[in-house]
């Protein structure tokens, strides 16, 4: 409630927080063609379908991207199936299994490195990007159950 305060107050003075030119404040001034948004949402679902592989354990899709997401034959989805159970949204917050506060990517890896004994994956790179599209678009619309995770 306050923040809704502080703000209108800036607005009040002069809207502080507004460029004065407002066609800063939009990122693309042009509306997207349906042309755009139809490769916009094919490049994503790209990176769904290789994220699923990756998670699913399909060796071809690791070779393809040069990782080692298992050494004991453990997947993803033998945990979390369907990337359940992930609440990706809930990111960064305190990990009990690092005993720190912790990002999304650097809990992925723990999973990666520790029950399944895999090989840590570059937190920028094409495999991390991959799975974490295909984990947010799995938990796309759901809800949290207050108290269970």
């Amino acid at each position: 409630m306050r923040a809704r305060r502080v703000l209108a107050a800036l607005f009040a003075f002069g809207g502080l927080l507004l460029p004065a030119d407002s066609d800063r404040v939009h990122a693309h001034k042009d509306k997207h063609t349906m042309e755009q948004l139809k490769l916009f949402e094919d490049s994503f679902m790209e990176e769904v379908k290789l994220g699923d592989l990756l998670f699913h354990g399909d060796a071809g899709a690791q070779k393809k991207v040069g990782v080692v997401l298992s050494k004991t034959g453990m997947a993803c989805a033998m945990c979390h199936p369907w990337a359940s159970d992930t609440h990706p949204y809930e990111f960064p917050k305190f990990s009990e299994q690092l005993g720190r506060v912790a990002t999304f990517r650097e809990m992925i890896n723990w999973c990666i490195e520790k029950p399944n004994e895999g090989v840590k994956i570059d937190p920028d790179g094409d495999a991390m990007k991959a799975l974490e599209t295909y984990i947010y678009w799995s938990n796309k619309g759901s809800k949290l159950d207050p108290g269970r995770h």
